[in-house]
């Protein structure tokens, strides 16, 4: 139940990295924290704590500790800040949310983005979904929250950084379901997201991301294919590369499954930048998705059905072997085969110090941007299909 009616708001204001660039986390971490959030969780996904206003309001928004959408009224958009985790000065880190309730019941979708803060691709199309959808004429809730890592994104930088030990850095999408106690204020902040407004207030949640910043990536969503509800919202999409992985945990959208909730990646293509063909092809398939869910009633756009999709349950890293200058001979979604050559890296003086040659078939899903690499940074990704599925995969940062 509401602490505080909501005041009237008529302005529309709204703020991924890439599995081509992940990393493992602690498994035991992991475990620990996901012990600790669900401790502190709603014990459904429907929130017990309702929407809790903290009686502050920045730039015209009202400011809210928890959120429940079912007190909000229909028919409207309705925009927040969310009070997130507190910083050494004892002022709070805010994000942006967005609500747009249908005048019918309905599911709720959530639409996230801004976990890296380099990912500008991923927010813009948040935002285009949001500035196309009129309650009036919905059932349902779409909720968009588009400024999730707010420290790293106000240095338009992949990691926050995290002063509680000394100056660090920290990937948001290895700290999921969080913990309101933990360590880190990353981990805090992810534990009052997920308990109090992200996890309360979906049935289905999608998690948008780009490559990192000196990594590109192609247009792609990350999913297992294995669940139906997934499977049926990732062939919605007019892209061509699906990387069918449940991946590692610690990321957002498992937090969001190991709850039951179906939940998915898409990934943007570059870092940084905005990439608006691209973020184009996502703002059609995420609509199809609200339809898919009986939230807009409108005709299916175009699907994976319309164009040629690669489908690969893993990816090669190639990695530099030497430090130099890099050239790629392959460009992003090209084909490639078992032993083709597909980079050629040269020292100062022009001399080739390195081939590189893939191991696999598949299609190139991710490539190095910067021109320079030292050893063992990732050349590149290659999306292929592996026989059998093993263990959770880690990839090199």
């Amino acid at each position: 139940m509401s602490h505080d009616p909501e005041e009237s708001l008529d302005r529309r204001h709204f703020l991924i990295g890439s599995i081509a660039t992940a990393g493992a986390t602690s498994a035991l971490a992991t475990a620990a924290g996901k012990a600790n959030a669900q401790n502190s969780a709603p014990s459904s996904s429907r929130s017990t704590l309702g929407t809790v206003y903290t009686g502050e309001a920045i730039q015209g928004k009202r400011v809210v500790s928890a959120l429940d959408v079912n007190d909000l009224e229909p028919g409207r958009k309705h925009l927040f800040y969310f009070q997130g985790v507190q910083m050494p000065t004892g002022q709070h880190w805010y994000v942006s949310v967005t609500v747009a309730k249908g005048v019918k019941p309905g599911k709720r979708v959530v639409l996230v983005s801004g976990v890296h803060g380099d990912e500008m691709s991923s927010i813009h199309t948040v935002q285009s979904v949001m500035n196309q959808l009129d309650p009036a004429e919905m059932s349902g809730t779409v909720m968009a929250v588009t400024d999730v890592s707010r420290p790293a994104i106000e240095g338009m930088q992949r990691r926050w950084p995290n002063s509680g030990r000394g100056n660090d850095l920290i990937d948001m999408n290895r700290e999921w379901p969080g913990n309101e106690n933990g360590l880190s204020a990353p981990s805090r902040h992810a534990g009052l997201l997920f308990n109090r407004l992200l996890r309360p207030n979906a049935d289905a949640a999608i998690d948008f991301h780009t490559g990192t910043t000196g990594f590109d990536v192609t247009a792609f969503n990350i999913g297992g294919m294995d669940v139906p509800e997934v499977k049926a919202m990732l062939e919605l999409y007019p892209v061509g590369q699906i990387f069918d992985n449940h991946v590692y945990p610690g990321v957002l959208h498992n937090a969001f499954m190991d709850v039951g909730i179906p939940a998915f990646t898409p990934e943007i293509g570059a870092a940084r930048v905005l990439d608006l063909e691209m973020i184009s092809l996502f703002v059609e398939g995420t609509l199809n998705v609200l339809k898919h869910h009986g939230i807009l009633a409108r005709p299916m756009g175009r699907t994976g059905k319309d164009v040629s999709v690669f489908i690969g349950n893993s990816a090669l890293p190639i990695l530099a072997t030497q430090g130099g200058l890099v050239e790629h001979l392959v460009k992003l979604n090209d084909k490639v085969e078992a032993g083709q050559k597909v980079a050629v890296q040269r020292n100062s003086f022009g001399e080739v110090v390195a081939e590189y040659a893939t191991t696999v078939s598949g299609e190139i899903t991710g490539q190095r941007s910067d021109a320079m690499s030292e050893p063992g940074n990732p050349l590149m990704f290659i999306l292929f299909r592996r026989a059998e599925k093993g263990d959770v995969e880690a990839y090199p940062e």
